[in-house]
């Protein structure tokens, strides 16, 4: 059986301690770089192989400096420090010798406690009953999901961002924390619910914190995901958007902070 292709996408080979080397995919490629989804997922399995990892994701955040070109990339993975439940990790990626993205990350060792969630999922039809939306390219990274709307037609002039959109890898895998981190970034950018032109766009920064653990993500399996999100403010050619990222049985799994450079 052949790879998933989100697998071949963050393929990597250890150069013991601290690299990890990969290679850029066709199949994940955006507008004049990786998508950037494809890039965090990449970035977040060099660390989650890491042979010094304990426990399991509870934040990540991705900053990008540059863009990414086509070919070979290489990421150099830093245990910062670590104590008997957590552990801080730097994790930056370059192509020859330049820094592009870089990240910083905390995996602990979850236990139970008591625990209760504010936020609310909204009420939506279930995936199945959902059409699922063409494509807007016949190639790259859009080509590796399944989008079902419920809320916010794209490029249209919605009277606000907020979208409710199943959303699944294409073909089906079931989710780890790399995809789960991929997923994060799936979001359609919110400049394009409330304008129906087109602009140039770019992502600075992506943040996620993690809210359950493999069993939740296990229990989830390749099943379509709700991810509900809204931005905050349009201003000085940046955007922002916050999102909620539910499993089917309403396990909130993630939420995230994305930050967005517009050109008119």
């Amino acid at each position: 059986m052949n790879p998933h292709p989100f697998d071949t996408a963050i393929a990597l080979l250890h150069e013991p301690p601290d690299r990890w080397r990969g290679r850029t995919s066709e199949d994940y490629w955006n507008m004049v770089s990786p998508f950037g989804g494809a890039t965090a997922g990449a970035m977040m399995q060099a660390m989650l192989d890491h042979p010094e990892r304990r426990g399991t994701p509870l934040s990540f955040t991705l900053n990008f400096l540059a863009p990414i070109e086509a070919g070979e990339f290489a990421i150099d993975t830093e245990l910062v420090r670590a104590n008997r439940s957590s552990q801080h990790w730097a994790i930056r990626l370059s192509q020859q010798d330049k820094v592009l993205a870089q990240a910083i990350a905390i995996c602990a060792v979850r236990r139970e406690t008591w625990s209760q969630v504010e936020a609310t999922r909204p009420e939506v039809p279930p995936a199945d009953k959902c059409e699922i939306a063409p494509p807007r390219k016949a190639t790259g990274f859009l080509q590796r999901y399944e989008f079902r709307i419920v809320r916010g037609k794209p490029f249209a002039v919605n009277d606000d961002s907020l979208s409710h959109v199943w959303v699944a890898d294409n073909p089906p895998r079931a989710l780890d924390f790399a995809s789960l981190t991929a997923l994060c970034d799936s979001f359609l950018p919110r400049i394009f619910l409330r304008r129906p032109d087109f602009v140039p766009i770019g992502t600075v920064s992506i943040n996620i914190y993690f809210h359950a653990g493999e069993e939740a993500l296990a229990r989830q399996g390749a099943a379509p995901l709700l991810g509900v999100a809204q931005a905050q403010a349009f201003s000085d050619g940046h955007f922002d958007h916050h999102g909620h990222v539910w499993s089917t049985d309403g396990t909130l799994l993630a939420t995230t902070q994305q930050l967005v450079w517009y050109k008119e």
